[in-house]
């Protein structure tokens, strides 16, 4: 598995809401990430993916909430979120896609 395609596997999709486009007016771009991985790995994947410099990371992890559908118990599954501040000067755009 090369670099380029580790870094595929940490950043899912750009998660594109009414909030994660107000944020971006804060040159702030918000991203579904792997759950198992950390900022500096997201921080890495982000910069080495778009080729801009990334000023901080905040991540959000929603944990799977119980279901019922149809008399059948499930789980959906959990998530994390990553909002990206770039730094002055750079930015991504997410409707270009991956």
């Amino acid at each position: 598995m090369t670099a380029k395609a580790k870094h595929y596997d940490i950043i899912r999709r750009p998660v594109v809401t009414e909030k994660s486009t107000m944020a971006s007016s804060g040159n702030t771009i918000v991203f579904e990430t792997a759950v198992d991985a950390d900022k500096s790995s997201i921080k890495e994947a982000i910069e080495s993916i778009f080729n801009v410099e990334v000023e901080s990371v905040n991540t959000v992890r929603t944990k799977g909430k119980r279901v019922r559908f149809r008399g059948v118990q499930g789980r959906r599954i959990e998530r994390k979120k990553a909002y990206v501040r770039l730094r002055e000067g750079h930015m991504i755009d997410v409707s270009t896609g991956l």
